[in-house]
């Protein structure tokens, strides 16, 4: 019988007895922390790369988006006989904006904060767009036409816009 201030005896509970912790099981061994380590560099090798393409991928949807936009003007140009107008704007605009200029397009592309955007008409002027720039398709397959440059970071691509058939190419170049 035990009182609150007797002894266990070890006879009594096996498990009272103290037993000195062996050297070998006080800690990790090195076997265990080499097949971490080698799990870390291997998730490593895995997200890295997806993370710093991010923004390359990020460009070059942005890119295939106004692209998407200017050959789907064009053909509802073609389709519907009645000329078809679409907006890129570089920077989120307004809702009245927006608004305003749902009216008069078929579609608008709004580009990120690191996007400029430069455009150069027919004629070879270039002018740095800086709020919104719209590219009419008229029905016979024509269109104000112009190149577009989009760069971000240190990414380049030209949207040639061909002022007699309305065809969209689009090129990947290198940022300078």
């Amino acid at each position: 019988m035990m009182t609150p201030i007797s002894v266990p005896d070890p006879g009594i509970i096996p498990h009272a007895k103290l037993r000195p912790i062996p050297v070998s099981s006080r800690g990790f061994t090195l076997l265990e922390i080499l097949l971490v380590m080698a799990i870390i560099a291997m998730a490593s090798l895995i997200l890295v790369p997806n993370m710093t393409g991010i923004e390359s991928r990020t460009f070059g949807a942005q890119v295939r988006e106004a692209q998407s936009l200017l050959n789907y003007a064009r053909r509802l140009a073609v389709v519907s006989g009645q000329p078809s107008t679409a907006s890129l704007f570089v920077n989120l605009p307004d809702e009245e904006t927006v608004a305003e200029v749902a009216r008069s397009s078929v579609g608008q592309w709004v580009g990120s904060e690191s996007t400029e955007v430069l455009f150069r008409d027919s004629t070879e002027r270039e002018v740095e767009v800086e709020e919104l720039l719209e590219i009419t398709f008229f029905p016979g397959g024509g269109s104000t036409g112009g190149t577009l440059l989009l760069t971000a970071n240190s990414r380049a691509a030209m949207l040639v816009i061909d002022p007699f058939t309305g065809r969209v190419e689009t090129e990947f170049v290198d940022a300078q």
